[in-house]
């Protein structure tokens, strides 16, 4: 299958130019950041595609939307964003952010746990730190929503939602690049974990096990 392809937020897709940046004005350690984005081996389960990022957090944005597909059911699905300051962020103790949003609908058993939000922060650093990956300044919310139906639709059952937002700084390697394509495939090992699924075979911290190129997908549920 292709690899995914998508936009940058200043617009720029021109040729690498020396010096550290492209002809385009996005600097290379952003630009190799990004190729290893779609370059990432994920899960058979997981559906991916880039979406628009945001324009206004960072000079440099790239974004995915993914979900966990189950047939014609998305069991959970999300964004995930990678932010770049060339100067640094005093914040983020660091030149590059992810940022995400994840999303799934939880069985009443699972939604009734008072325990929910901090085992769901804990997924989100246990697979982080599952693939052996450095970090820092984490923060973020979990969110649990119960919805109850009426009239027309009192024949649904009552849902239960969990959203977590999030974001760290993932440390820099070589060149000051982040290894983001492991990143991304922690945040899926995420991703699948709030969807319900079992942990991936033999949890290659390679992300090759078990494993297809980025596909194609729809894009995930809106709220």
């Amino acid at each position: 299958m292709a690899a995914a392809q998508g936009h940058f937020s200043d617009h720029s897709n021109g040729v690498e130019a020396s010096e550290g940046t492209d002809q385009g004005g996005v600097p290379r350690a952003f630009r190799q950041a990004v190729e290893a984005l779609r370059s990432a081996r994920l899960r058979a389960e997981i559906e991916i595609d880039p979406t628009r990022p945001p324009q206004k957090l960072a000079p440099h944005a790239y974004a995915l939307e993914a979900a966990v597909v189950d047939g014609e059911d998305d069991l959970a699905d999300g964004r995930l964003v990678l932010l770049h300051e060339p100067a640094g962020h005093e914040a983020w103790h660091g030149t590059f952010r992810l940022v995400t949003l994840v999303r799934a609908e939880l069985e009443p058993e699972m939604a009734a746990d008072p325990l929910l939000p901090e085992v769901c922060w804990s997924w989100l650093t246990g697979a982080l730190e599952a693939r052996g990956l450095a970090y820092g300044e984490p923060s973020g919310t979990v969110t649990r929503a119960g919805s109850h139906y009426f009239g027309g639709l009192a024949d649904r059952r009552p849902a239960t939602q969990i959203e977590i937002r999030a974001s760290w700084t993932p440390r820099e390697g070589a060149g000051g690049v982040p290894d983001t394509a492991a990143h991304l495939v922690a945040w899926c090992d995420l991703l699948c974990q709030v969807a319900g699924l079992p942990p991936s075979p033999s949890g290659a911290a390679d992300g090759t096990t078990g494993v297809v190129s980025l596909p194609q997908r729809r894009g995930p549920q809106q709220p």
